[in-house]
């Protein structure tokens, strides 16, 4: 059975919690990190899950953390979903690699809150995304099936990968567009799967909506690059730990849209500073991205 766990603040500090409906059972394991409790008490949160208790605290009355702490690496993956990839104005026929990046650390935040924009910023975006959260430590290039992914992914819990447009489309700065404080919300719930449970990662439904207004939908069988081809690939160039995210791409729906083909072409006759004042203020007019 999956272990819904969520991180809450008390009157101690942070505390793990694990959902029973509108309730949380509070733990007292003296764990503080994500990657300490998946390598010290995975299997024992997995049969505490089985268990039928009601818990002692209301969960709508808890101020919620993000579930995943730091350190951790938070890698991603680009244009994972095919009609996204068309809205970002690529062919999903041409493309056949998979595009990695990472968020910085701090980036990471609570579930709910404040995404504080830069002030520079003006196209700032959302790409709510799938999380993996990773079980075990890999130090060398491996292959992975999808048999394997029970040793090597602990959970999954949802991620908003939020974009700064004009910083990582102009400046061509996915890891500086992407990663500015409060720009990776998580959680709330961090849910471990059993071993027998991967085959959630194919069925899951992801949607956004933005003031109540649905802006992005799809279903997790719809990935290009599945999550054991993606780890697989991702070993060869990084190290993993317990803790460690992979966000594994986002829906079509952004607030971004790549320009015509007819806007292209005279944007390709124009000074570089020409373009990207013309990209700014033509996305800008859309309407869809995020307001105070």
């Amino acid at each position: 059975m999956p272990c819904p766990l969520i991180r809450h603040l008390t009157t101690d500090g942070p505390a793990w919690g694990i959902v029973r409906g509108e309730t949380v059972q509070p733990l007292s394991f003296p764990e503080q990190t994500t990657g300490e409790l998946i390598r010290h008490r995975r299997e024992e949160l997995l049969g505490l899950a089985e268990r039928k208790e009601q818990g002692s605290l209301m969960l709508g009355e808890l101020e919620l953390l993000s579930p995943v702490t730091m350190p951790a690496r938070v890698m991603c993956l680009g244009a994972n979903y095919r009609q996204h990839m068309i809205e970002s104005g690529l062919d999903p026929d041409e493309k056949s690699f998979n595009m990695f990046f990472s968020k910085s650390s701090a980036s990471v935040g609570p579930p709910s809150g404040d995404i504080v924009r830069p002030s520079h910023v003006r196209l700032l975006d959302y790409e709510v995304e799938l999380a993996l959260v990773f079980a075990a430590s890999v130090d060398e290039s491996r292959d992975v099936a999808d048999a394997d992914l029970a040793e090597l992914v602990a959970g999954i819990c949802i991620a908003n990968d939020v974009s700064a447009r004009d910083v990582q489309i102009p400046e061509t700065q996915f890891f500086k567009g992407k990663s500015y404080r409060s720009f990776c919300p998580m959680g709330p719930v961090l849910c471990l799967l059993g071993p027998d449970e991967t085959h959630y990662l194919d069925e899951m439904q992801l949607s956004l909506e933005v003031n109540g207004v649905p802006r992005q939908q799809d279903h997790t069988g719809n990935l290009v690059h599945r999550p054991a081809e993606s780890i697989a690939e991702l070993t060869h160039f990084s190290d993993i730990s317990p803790g460690d995210v992979l966000l594994t791409g986002t829906p079509s729906g952004c607030a971004l849209r790549a320009p015509s083909a007819f806007v292209q072409g005279i944007a390709g006759l124009v000074p570089a500073a020409t373009r990207w004042r013309m990209f700014i203020n033509g996305q800008a007019k859309s309407g869809r991205y995020l307001q105070p």
